[in-house]
């Protein structure tokens, strides 16, 4: 055998060095490539690797060098490939001529090849290819220096995919002790862990809020970090569950600390690794003293929104009420400021009406009436505030506040009113009554709305000047009139058709104040 020339030697010791550099699987598989062509002076290398790890799959290109394209993929079945699987030697053609391997060249000009077998003792991985168009390139020398580089790089090839997979694996690892941690940490009960001699391993989040615990007391024994914490009944469970390696459940007492006390319930369930062997104890505390305050806050919350639906089930569209009972801050006890528009309904000519006639019968009329009014006012999404003998008082903008919309709707629904009342079929009014019409006043602005009275009654209602000022225009109107004032005028544009009114003197203003009476809707 022909001795490897010194050069030879020095072009195998520096592509050794080159791939002894990297540990990355895609970076060894560029470095051989580059080398093999380099060295061997061939006009295209390309290394095929298995599509499978394991060695199963067609081969698919990795990494080429070269200026023509070569095929992508080689077929598992080829005869090139069975045979060096088979046998795991090169296959060397020297010219072009007629042979089971042809595939080896992967371009037209190629004249010889080298095919060598990438693979560990126990993997194959792929294979590398080199062609070159003259013939008889591949000498004793070159094959030589290949056939070692081949065999060096299989091992570093094989080396960094199982470092990759080992990194996969710890990622794996830590991704699952990351989402475990936040699991933990997440619990509102406490979870604290010890390892087999008793020492604190683990404790989440909950655990260091209620029993103070601290990263100082990772590796100290549970017994010393709560001796005066736990009673003796706690420690001889811990002692027991740690001999019997059952589980002890439903384990209660009082935890003492330095300002205050925490009832609680203990399981303690043993750790066991490979074979049964012991090696320490999950401790699951339940704050008993927490859930109980938590039981007496959820009470007050459901107690508040019940307040608040028997308050104004009767007198708010279902929809509003149910947002007040999920959202019962938007209702400000004790009344607080809030800009609304009042407005009052009342029968004209009722007092002469009334005069003589059974109080039953008026009873009835002002029922029947009601009846018909308070829908209207819930679906435009006002408050009924409250019945004054014969007049309703009703609310838009309290208790929840959208703004100048809030006086769109009052006035609809004014008019909507007005137009019920009017009407030749309507349900009330009906006989004697079938004369009676009702005068409504409007005025919007600030006022003060909430819970208002004493501590054996109490009412949710309006007061302030903008309420006294639309009482006192309910008295300006006439039967069939809806008179508002300029500030209520101001928030509904061009949207009803509006009769201006020489200003009104009112009680309780020093000056007259500007009217419009509202006809109806504006035209489309």
């Amino acid at each position: 055998m022909t001795p490897a020339s010194p050069a030879a030697l020095d072009e195998l010791v520096r592509a050794s060095s080159l791939l002894s550099d990297e540990i990355s699987f895609s970076r060894l598989v560029s470095v051989l490539v580059e080398q093999s062509l380099d060295i061997t002076r061939s006009d295209i290398a390309a290394l095929y690797l298995y599509a499978e790890p394991n060695g199963g799959g067609d081969l698919e290109l990795a990494y080429q060098r070269g200026r023509a394209e070569v095929p992508r993929k080689i077929s598992r079945s080829s005869e090139l490939v069975e045979f060096l699987e088979e046998c795991n030697e090169s296959v060397v053609l020297l010219s072009r001529r007629e042979s089971p391997f042809d595939e080896l060249f992967l371009v037209e000009p190629a004249r010889s090849g080298m095919a060598l077998p990438i693979a560990s003792s126990r993997n194959r991985i792929g294979i590398l290819i080199l062609n070159s168009s003259d013939e008889r390139h591949y000498n004793h020398e070159r094959f030589s220096f290949l056939d070692s580089l081949v065999g060096l790089a299989s091992g570093m090839l094989t080396n960094a995919r199982l470092y990759s997979e080992l990194q996969e694996y710890l990622r794996k690892i830590e991704e699952l002790e990351r989402y475990q941690e936040s699991i933990f940490e997440s619990m509102t009960n406490l979870l604290v862990t010890t390892d087999a001699e008793g020492r604190i391993h683990y404790f989440n989040r909950a655990a260091a809020d209620r029993l103070s615990l601290e990263d100082s007391h990772l590796g100290q024994t549970f017994e010393k970090v709560f001796a005066r914490g736990f009673s003796k009944k706690v420690m001889s469970n811990l002692a027991r569950a740690t001999g019997s390696g059952q589980s002890i459940l439903g384990i209660e007492g009082i935890y003492k600390r330095k300002d205050d006390e925490m009832d609680f319930g203990l399981n303690i369930s043993p750790l066991r690794g490979k074979r049964g062997r012991h090696e320490g104890l999950t401790l699951l505390f339940t704050d008993q003293t927490a859930e109980k305050d938590l039981r007496a806050q959820m009470h007050v919350v459901s107690e508040e929104r019940r307040i608040i639906k028997d308050m104004f089930a009767s007198y708010l569209s279902e929809d509003i009420v149910k947002m007040l009972v999920e959202h019962p801050e938007l209702v400000k006890p004790g009344g607080g400021a809030r800009e609304a528009t009042v407005f009052f309904a009342d029968i004209a000519g009722y007092t002469s009406f009334s005069e003589g006639r059974p109080p039953e019968d008026i009873v009835t009329m002002l029922n029947e009436f009601f009846e018909e009014a308070e829908p209207l006012v819930r679906k435009h999404h006002g408050y009924l505030d409250k019945y004054i003998g014969d007049c309703i008082m009703a609310v838009f903008g309290v208790p929840l506040d959208t703004g100048p919309e809030d006086t769109v709707s009052a006035v609809k629904c004014a008019i909507e009113l007005q137009e019920l009342v009017n009407h030749p079929r309507r349900p009330f009014f009906t006989g004697e009554a079938e004369h009676l019409r009702i005068q409504i006043g409007m005025h919007s602005g600030p006022v003060v709305a909430g819970n208002i009275g004493g501590s054996r009654r109490m009412d949710f209602t309006e007061i302030g000047d903008t309420v006294n000022v639309a009482a006192r225009l309910e008295g300006v109107a006439r039967a069939g009139e809806i008179i508002i004032s300029a500030e209520t005028r101001e928030q509904i544009g061009d949207r009803f058709r509006i009769e201006q009114r020489k200003p009104a003197r009112v009680k309780g203003k020093a000056k007259p104040i500007q009217i419009y009476n509202v006809l109806g809707m504006a035209q489309a």
